[in-house]
């Protein structure tokens, strides 16, 4: 296949092919050029679909470039983005009867947050509670705690959270006191868990 064949195929949605050499080098095939991992993680930001392979054996190693990818992110990143509690309970599942049904949640969640995450932040930066936005987060919120609770027993409060009446779609300032008194509590509460 042609150079020109390969860069078609990668802007078609076709997966672009990397290899790993012995050497630790890794060779983009569709650019025929040696990339590093910051590269392929530029890659993943910008939604380029690649698959990784042993130049050697013809393994599939996606999976274990993605993971030294988050590895190196975590070290070098300034600001970490897996709290070590949250590493603790995901390595708990190993072995554990519902270790099958984390990659599907895990994606599901992710796709999820995806999805809503610029509606979440448009409506937490207007201050508007009685928004079909913050309904979807507090949606999405109760979804997470309660399957928090099933995969990890203990780790939420057993405490349902206490539903607040509507209030009209005029915030007043009573309200965005009360929304800043319940995000410091929740960020209280991520503080803790992050211990």
């Amino acid at each position: 296949m042609s150079r020109k064949a390969r860069e078609a195929a990668a802007q078609d949605g076709a997966s672009v092919i990397i290899k790993k050499y012995a050497n630790r080098r890794l060779y983009n095939t569709a650019s025929s050029s040696y990339i590093t991992l910051e590269d392929l993680a530029g890659m993943v930001r910008e939604n380029v679909e690649f698959q990784v392979l042993d130049a050697k054996t013809g393994d599939d190693i996606t999976h274990s470039i993605l993971t030294q990818i988050i590895m190196d992110e975590e070290a070098n990143g300034g600001q970490q983005m897996l709290p070590v509690s949250f590493l603790r309970q995901l390595i708990g599942m190993y072995g554990n009867s519902m270790q099958a049904m984390m990659p599907s949640y895990l994606e599901a969640s992710m796709a999820n947050f995806r999805e809503n995450q610029s509606k979440i932040r448009e409506a937490f930066e207007k201050g508007i509670s009685a928004t079909p936005f913050a309904a979807i987060h507090e949606t999405n919120m109760a979804m997470m705690r309660a399957a928090a609770e099933v995969f990890l027993p203990g780790a939420v409060s057993s405490k349902p959270a206490e539903k607040k009446p509507a209030s009209p779609p005029a915030a007043s300032s009573d309200e965005i006191a009360a929304l800043r008194e319940q995000m410091a509590a929740m960020q209280k509460k991520l503080d803790e868990l992050g211990k």
